[in-house]
């Protein structure tokens, strides 16, 4: 036989041999995340009057509570307003929890279960909004601290985050202390004052229960929820955040001689700030098909079949498709790698007057697997020889946290109540923005960032946005899942 039939037959048979294991491994691919709705027997949802939940939703979002980047800026006599309000609309929860109101007006709930060797649960939703922009006011449907009721929905500030949350655990809470419910296993709420900035409250929050040894089986705040045109499906998906990305802001100095614009130096601050910057900005953090962006795409896979079956089946082989196919959305892109995200910059106050230093400031969203200290290495090496002084902007840096579990008994019970009886596909996802329950890590090692509403990407948009509003139907989803996830985690 000559050579070249001799290459054509072994390659034919390389190519049937990959072929073959690609069909195997597609044919019995079972993400390690799958769901089973009738791993855990969930409880009833106790009946809430959905009127009254939408009037007291609507009396919340009155409060205005709004968190200012500058605290000195806070009214902080509305979260006084909210947690007396709190108070008198809830009695029968108020009965049944131990209510501590911490120095920086953080809450902590403690309804005490029967059995203390069962790990309490803890449930999150802080009390605090974003401004609404100036000048945006009339853009409103409804203006934005009305709490108006109309079109089927609750309008305003807040509504979806993070009101909407805490009304309606408070909603749960009181319908089944109402109805005389006793939990065996302890349920906490936390709620604190200033997740839109900087979460002190959360944070002390965590280190009070941490000094009382507690030990959660899971933590639940915002974060995620139930995406109903998830790509590649098309349907409904609940997304749950298993993690949330590190969070940092590197602040590039460029010191410079300052004079008059007219007799300008070789170079100038802003022209070495500028070098620096493209030079931070033109080194990506690769992305890479890992981690719990990946894990989202292989736990949907199996419902979308075909091709998108088959590459998540076989990453050993289609991991860069995967990559180049999600890299078109920023989106999908943020949730495969560390993003680098320039957002600030100051020169000189005039136009003809050279700046003693110029100075900008760069974003990052810290993908699980990196550390700040490895964006900071990064950086340093890529702007070595320039005259510019890298430091964490107050600061600070936060690392990602900690990847949840996927097959503990925690995630059973939310993935069981998330897929709504099976019906809804559930997969595991990273949050890339930042919650207060990235304080928890000590406090719990399943930690969960998932909201029963059903919205589409579009609609996402208005959370901290214009015409924020929670449509009744996904009230009425949020106290059901309330109260059955109480019920069944503690009944």
């Amino acid at each position: 036989m000559k050579t070249w039939a001799k290459v054509a037959l072994t390659s034919a048979g390389v190519v049937a041999l990959l072929g073959g294991v690609v069909a195997y491994r597609t044919a019995t691919f079972k993400p390690a995340t799958q769901v089973d709705p009738n791993a855990v027997k969930i409880a009833a949802a106790t009946p809430v009057d959905q009127a009254t939940a939408a009037l007291h939703l609507s009396q919340s979002i009155q409060i205005q509570t709004i968190s200012h980047q500058n605290k000195a800026e806070n009214d902080w006599a509305e979260w006084d307003r909210l947690h007396a309000w709190l108070a008198t609309t809830y009695p029968a929860a108020h009965a049944a929890m131990t209510r501590e109101i911490l120095p920086n007006k953080a809450l902590v709930y403690t309804w005490q279960g029967s059995d203390p060797g069962l790990a309490p649960i803890i449930l999150m939703a802080h009390q605090d909004v974003v401004p609404v922009t100036a000048g945006t006011e009339g853009d409103w449907k409804h203006p934005p601290f009305s709490g108006e009721i109309a079109e089927g929905a609750v309008w305003g500030r807040g509504s979806i985050d993070d009101k909407g949350t805490l009304v309606m655990m408070f909603e749960a809470a009181e319908a089944l202390a109402a109805k005389g419910f006793k939990p065996k296993r302890t349920v906490i709420f936390v709620s604190g004052q200033d997740e839109e900035a900087g979460g002190s409250g959360a944070r002390a929050a965590a280190a009070l229960l941490k000094s009382r040894g507690v030990k959660a089986l899971l933590v639940i705040d915002e974060g995620m929820a139930v995406v109903k045109d998830f790509p590649m499906l098309n349907r409904p998906v609940a997304v749950i955040g298993v993690a949330e990305k590190g969070y940092a802001t590197l602040k590039i100095v460029a010191p410079a001689s300052g004079g008059h614009s007219s007799a300008p130096p070789k170079e100038t601050g802003v022209e070495t700030l500028a070098r620096a910057v493209l030079a931070v900005t033109s080194h990506p953090f690769p992305m890479k098909f890992e981690g719990p962006g990946a894990d989202m795409i292989k736990a949907i896979a199996p419902y979308a079949g075909g091709i998108v079956k088959v590459a998540a089946a076989n990453t050993w082989l289609f991991s860069p498709v995967l990559i180049n196919t999600l890299a078109k959305s920023p989106a999908s892109a943020a949730t495969l790698h560390t993003t680098i995200a320039p957002t600030m910059l100051k020169g000189s106050p005039k136009e003809n007057v050279l700046p003693q230093d110029a100075t900008a400031w760069i974003n990052y969203r810290i993908a699980p697997g990196q550390t700040a200290q490895d964006v900071m290495a990064r950086a340093k090496d890529v702007t070595k020889g320039m005259n510019v002084q890298l430091s964490w902007a107050g600061g600070v840096a936060a690392d990602p946290s900690p990847v949840s579990s996927t097959t503990s008994e925690g995630w059973t019970l939310l993935a069981a109540l998330a897929s709504e009886k099976g019906s809804i596909p559930v997969a595991p996802g990273l949050v890339t923005a930042g919650t207060d329950s990235r304080y928890m890590s000590d406090v719990s090692s399943d930690i969960y960032r998932f909201s029963p509403i059903h919205a589409s990407l579009n609609e996402f948009g208005m959370i901290h946005g214009t015409n924020e509003h929670m449509t009744l139907e996904n009230l009425t989803r949020m106290t059901d899942f309330f109260t059955r996830l109480i019920a069944t985690a503690a009944g």
